[in-house]
This record gives C-alpha cells, sequence and structure tokens, in this order.
C-alpha cells in the first residue's frame, strides 16, 4: 500500500489538493497548525463581526457623511478571501448613504508586482470588479508625505489616492510574518501602500534592529509585543488615519475562520491574540526527511523553510513545495531581477550546516522565478518521482519523515 500525501494548494484562488504518493514503510508524522481544520464562518457570521467593531463605531456610522472612500485589500501571496468579505463592506456603504461612484478599490501590494483584473476578479470577485475601479499601489511615484515615526524616524510617504479619501478601509489577513511577527494590522499601510524609500527604510532599519538582537529577539516569526518594526509600522498607519479595518485568521484551506473589526490597534491585537495559538504547530524534531508546503504564491517562498530546518536531523533532506502555475510573485525590495541581479535589500537564505539538501519541487518550471541563491546543496525537480528516488537513495526503508502541509504560516514555539 501507498501512502498518498494530500496537500492544499492554490489556496488565495480555488483550493486544490495536491496528491503525491509517499513510500509505505516511511514514519510519517504530520504538523498540523492548531486550527487546521476549524470550520469556515457562515455569511451571516462575517456579517456579525462587521457589525460588532472592536474599539470603533459600526462602519455605517462612521461612513455617514463621508464624501470619498477607499477600500484596501492585500494581493494574491495573501490567501484572503476579500470576495466573501467586500460586498459585506460595500453594505455598510451604501446603508450610510455613500454611492457607488464615491468608492474605489485599491491593492496595497507594497513592493511586490502589479495585478491584472484575472487576479483582482480572483480576490474581489467579478460583480465587484465590474462596478467599482481598482487599481493596483504605485510604490515608484505617486505618493504623499503624512509624517515621520519615533520608532525608526521613518518617513512616511503614502499612496496620494488613498490620501485623498475621508473614509479608508482594509481587508486583511493576520497569519505569522517572519520580520513583523504576525502580517495584517498597519502592514497594510506600510508596505502596502507605502512609497519605495519608505520601505525600504524602514526594512533597513527592522534588519538593524534584528542584528542588534541578543539574548531576547524581539523582531521574527510569531514575535510580536515587543517587536519594534511593528510598532514602526502602527505608527505610520495611524498617521495615515485609517478609520475601520477587518482581519482575518483563516484554516488549513484558506477560508476564513474568524474575522476582527473595528479599530487599527484594537482590531489587529485581538486578531493577533487568537492567531497565537490557531498557527501554533507541535514541535517535531530530529526527522530524516521534512516535506513543507507552501499553498500559495508567497513573495518569498523561502518563509516555508523557518519551521523546517529545526524539524530535521544532521544529514537530513528539506523537500520544499512551491507549486504555483504562475511562479514565485515579483519583490521589487528583495527578489531576483536576473541570474546575478537582485534587489536591493536581498539576503541570502543560510541553509544550516546540517542539511543534507534542499529539494525544491515545483510542477511548473521557471529558473527566473528561483528566490535562492546558487548553491551545490539545492535542487530543483518538476516530476515527484525524482524527489522520491533522491529521497529513497538516501534514506532507504523506515525514514523518519514530517509534513508540514501550511509551512508559509506554521510557527513552533
Amino acid at each position: 500500500m501507498v501512502n498518498i500525501l494530500r496537500l492544499p494548494q492554490l489556496a488565495c484562488d480555488e483550493t486544490k489538493a495536491l496528491a503525491l504518493p509517499l513510500p509505505d514503510d516511511w514514519q510519517i508524522e504530520t504538523g498540523y497548525m492548531a486550527g487546521y481544520n476549524r470550520p469556515a464562518l457562515k455569511r451571516e457570521e462575517v456579517r456579525t463581526a462587521l457589525c460588532g467593531p472592536t474599539g470603533a463605531p459600526r462602519l455605517r456610522e462612521l461612513a455617514r457623511g463621508k464624501k470619498e472612500a477607499v477600500i484596501l485589500f492585500d494581493d494574491q501571496t495573501r490567501v484572503t478571501r476579500i470576495a466573501e468579505i467586500a460586498p459585506l463592506v460595500l453594505e455598510e456603504l451604501a446603508a450610510a448613504g455613500v454611492p457607488d461612484d464615491r468608492v474605489r478599490f485599491v491593492c496595497a501590494l507594497g513592493l511586490h508586482g502589479p495585478m491584472y483584473r484575472r487576479h483582482f476578479i480572483q480576490k474581489l470577485g467579478e460583480d465587484i470588479v465590474s462596478r467599482f475601479p481598482v487599481y493596483n499601489h504605485n510604490a515608484f511615484g505617486n505618493c504623499t508625505y503624512a509624517g515621520t515615526t519615533t520608532t525608526y524616524e521613518t518617513k512616511v510617504y503614502i499612496n496620494e489616492e488613498v490620501m485623498k479619501c475621508d473614509l479608508k478601509i482594509a481587508i486583511g489577513l493576520v497569519v505569522p510574518h517572519h520580520i513583523a511577527g504576525f502580517s495584517g494590522g498597519g502592514k497594510i499601510i506600510l508596505p502596502g501602500i507605502a512609497s519605495s524609500e519608505t520601505v525600504q527604510y524602514n526594512h533597513m532599519m527592522a534588519q538593524k534592529s534584528r542584528e542588534k538582537q541578543k539574548e531576547k529577539p524581539e523582531i521574527g516569526m510569531a514575535l510580536y509585543d515587543h517587536n519594534p518594526m511593528r510598532r514602526d509600522v502602527a505608527e505610520a498607519a495611524r498617521m495615515v488615519g485609517m478609520d475601520f479595518l477587518v482581519n482575518c485568521l483563516v484554516n488549513g484551506q484558506g477560508e476564513t475562520v474568524s474575522v476582527h473589526t473595528g479599530d487599527l490597534i484594537a482590531a489587529h491585537s485581538a486578531a493577533v491574540q487568537e492567531a497565537k495559538t490557531h498557527y501554533l504547530t507541535p514541535e517535531t524534531v530530529a526527522k530524516d526527511i521534512v516535506i513543507a508546503n507552501v499553498s500559495s504564491p508567497n513573495n518569498v517562498t523561502s518563509v516555508g523553510l523557518l519551521i523546517s530546518f529545526p524539524a530535521l536531523r544532521n544529514g537530513g533532506d528539506v523537500v520544499l513545495i512551491a507549486n504555483y502555475p504562475e511562479g514565485r510573485v515579483p519583490h521589487y525590495l528583495g527578489g531576483r531581477w536576473g541570474k546575478d541581479t537582485w534587489a536591493v535589500q536581498h539576503r541570502r537564505v543560510q541553509i544550516p550546516e546540517k542539511v543534507n539538501r534542499l529539494i525544491v519541487y515545483n510542477e511548473y518550471p521557471h529558473p527566473g522565478s528561483n528566490w535562492f541563491d546558487d548553491d551545490d546543496r539545492i535542487i530543483y525537480c518538476h516530476q515527484w518521482q525524482e524527489v522520491l528516488q533522491l529521497l529513497r537513495e538516501k534514506h532507504g526503508s523506515n525514514a523518519r519523515v514530517a509534513v508540514f502541509p501550511n509551512a508559509d504560516i506554521q510557527y513552533c514555539l
């Protein structure tokens, strides 16, 4: 009998399962995050969350008398199902007397590549894309000064179209983040709709903060409470004047399982407190093989390795499944732009010495989409049988295997 490994794929589009065979004589342990199988919210449950905000009036009350509204949303590197939430937000605006021609959507893509109509439909749905103007953020122009933070002294330049609006709403996702601790909250402002210079400076200062860390790290995956980058981001978002926040948590299939709404800081803090347990994964150690699945086109595929390396024994292999038809999302801050050409803040992925090989599996070959530096220990495979052959040759039968189905959003303490 052959074990069949089923992993979620394309969670930002239409969730599919990738079925991969594994030898039946391997000892397989699947490391699920706590909220992996949590049931998706029904439409009325999302509406209830929208109507009961934390630290802010109901959205329709905030919207009364406003002249221009903007709804910010995240891009395809986040699995947020905006199409399930945005229509309810629009109902609130209509109830407040805000007409459709006074509403626009802006994709808070930061320094990621732009989206096109079909991406907008994936995120927002056909009806919204047909009814409302939807824009990409331009980090390289059309930004206006909003103030300077105290944490990092970041000069905050923000999308001028957003700044022209007197009602600012944001819909985004809260998952563990490798620098800010958790996504969501003010990150939809910085880096979401900030200028390239503002984003570069904020991230540079965060890296300096990380380099100064000693016994008690403050910057890193799921490190939130004392994280200076997170504070700098929150300051910037306050300067912009974000009126209403909608932040979601998702299960292993990318479905919305929790919604927190209201004040930027209060709603995000509540979402993070829930996220700390929701995405937590039991510690796994001393495995011969670790299989790490990235279920969405995350701009930094290597995030899926953060939970993988500690679970491996000396001399073990990591298999990173980075399987997306369009390849990795371009990144103007840290991405690759040529054989030896990288963006200004590229940092080499450090593969620990104990790792024998990093095997990257992708059904859709695209060398130009590679996020890793050249390294003799990295092997790229486009056929699963190639992967199995390499692993069999090294580890034989009875291999101890750990599988992380959502490696890009899971974390261990």
